[in-house]
């Protein structure tokens, strides 16, 4: 028994030992060949976006003092009997870019927003995170991602946030349910 046993180890042995065992420095080298090379569509994509973030407006202001701006926004408000709109976003962020260019050029839509709103663009970035702000309104950023739209009434009260991504359509915005959005929240007489 222990002959059987003896050999039944060294068969063992001999198999695991055999395995083709790398040095470390080709382990390294397997590990990298791992990563994924970005292809030629995904840097060309990532060119394009970056060429069309260059293109467009940017109306975040990160030296604003937003608190300062929302309550003058509020007393404007409520002489006119609008609401307030504040688009949470970035200059850094396309989609809060495209957003702003789709309403500002569409207009059917800047008619709603002129009308019935005072549209603000609450910065959000490295340089001003306008944390005050944003902890008031209960950080919808952090649940919805940017931008992300805050409907207060004509008195300040907070009264409904939209993410954004429910908006979209392909490489944009649909009209048809950004109009929806906001005809929804107009202030109501």
């Amino acid at each position: 028994m222990k002959k059987l046993s003896l050999i039944g180890f060294l068969g063992l042995s001999f198999f695991a030992f055999s395995q083709n065992i790398k040095p470390a420095d080709e382990r390294k080298n397997d590990e990298k060949s791992l990563l994924v090379k970005p292809d030629q569509s995904e840097l060309d994509a990532k060119k394009k976006a970056a060429e069309e973030k260059a293109k467009l407006p940017k109306p975040y202001d990160p030296k604003a003092d937003a608190e300062k701006d929302i309550q003058n926004l509020i007393a404007k408000a409520k002489k006119e009997k609008k609401n307030i709109m504040i688009q949470a976003g970035g200059n850094w962020c396309i989609w809060c870019l495209r957003f702003n260019q789709f309403v500002q050029t569409t207009p059917e839509l800047k008619s709603i927003v002129d009308k019935s709103y005072e549209y603000y663009h609450l910065n959000y970035s490295p340089d001003n995170k306008n944390e005050k702000v944003f902890e008031a309104y209960g950080n919808p950023g952090e649940k919805f991602g940017y931008p992300v739209f805050i409907i207060l009434d004509k008195n300040g009260k907070m009264i409904h946030v939209q993410q954004s991504d429910v908006l979209e359509e392909g490489k944009g915005y649909s009209l048809e349910k950004v109009k929806e959005f906001f005809k929804e929240w107009v202030p109501k007489s």
